[in-house]
């Protein structure tokens, strides 16, 4: 093992942590008021929501906030590579599946690595078991005496670590001590993450007003009434017409 330079980690968290915020704001740009409009529409007419306003910064944030999870988590995953990297000489796998593979006493390691707990569905559980389990039949045909441990590692929450279905699942600060023997790690990077947010988080949000204005002004004009009412029927229709069964 290599121990591992706090500064080196704080570097690459500052200058990865960049991207991230430039591919929140892509996010917002690329954007158009349609891709919007396929979320819930019942959900917001059950929260009485009545203004074009209102109705877009609610879809905004219910868009964003499975955007930015996604965007976080691929941040995430390359953090704990180049840690894993550094520590145990570890490399991103090219395994389906696998995210990251490194030894560490004796042990070869083939980590997926996920954000948090709540992830996918009971068939991509499901796929994840099966990618994990072939990449261990792969390793020790080649490798016969290999111990070989399939892991998914989740990178916040405090689930305690227990083996499901042939693989070890390892959670927030005990994932963060597998890749570095470092029982601090998880609260070290806390504050790198923060690098220059105040700075970035103004200018995400001088675009994310200009998209619910220049949204709001086209979803008043196509969407609502003359008199301000917003259209329900003509927007569900967009969001879910399709009848064929006539």
């Amino acid at each position: 093992m290599n121990n591992l330079d706090l500064a080196e980690v704080c570097e690459f968290v500052n200058e990865n942590i960049v991207d991230f915020h430039e591919r929140r704001i892509s996010s917002l740009e690329n954007l158009n008021l349609y891709t919007l409009l396929r979320k819930n529409p019942y959900l917001f007419k059950a929260k009485n929501i009545s203004t074009a306003n209102e109705l877009i910064t609610g879809l905004l944030d219910a868009f964003l906030s499975s955007s930015e999870e996604k965007l976080f988590g691929d941040f995430l995953e390359e953090l704990a590579i180049f840690i894993a990297g550094k520590t145990f000489n570890g490399h991103k796998s090219s395994a389906t599946g696998v995210d990251l593979e490194f030894f560490k006493k004796d042990v070869h390691y083939i980590v997926s690595i996920k954000s948090g707990t709540n992830w996918g569905n009971s068939s991509q559980h499901k796929k994840l078991e099966q990618d994990l389990a072939n990449a261990v039949r792969r390793i020790q045909q080649s490798h016969h005496a290999l111990n070989v441990r399939a892991v998914l590692g989740i990178c916040y929450g405090k689930t305690r670590t227990n083996i499901l279905h042939g693989y070890l699942k390892v959670v927030g600060q005990n994932f963060w001590y597998l890749i570095s023997d470092n029982k601090e790690l998880y609260k070290d990077i806390i504050e790198p993450i923060g690098y220059r947010a105040k700075e970035h988080n103004e200018v995400f949000y001088r675009e994310k007003n200009r998209v619910v204005n220049r949204f709001s002004k086209l979803f008043l004009d196509t969407y609502c009434f003359e008199n301000g009412d917003i259209n329900w029927d003509k927007l569900v229709a967009f969001n879910s017409g399709n009848f064929d069964l006539g």
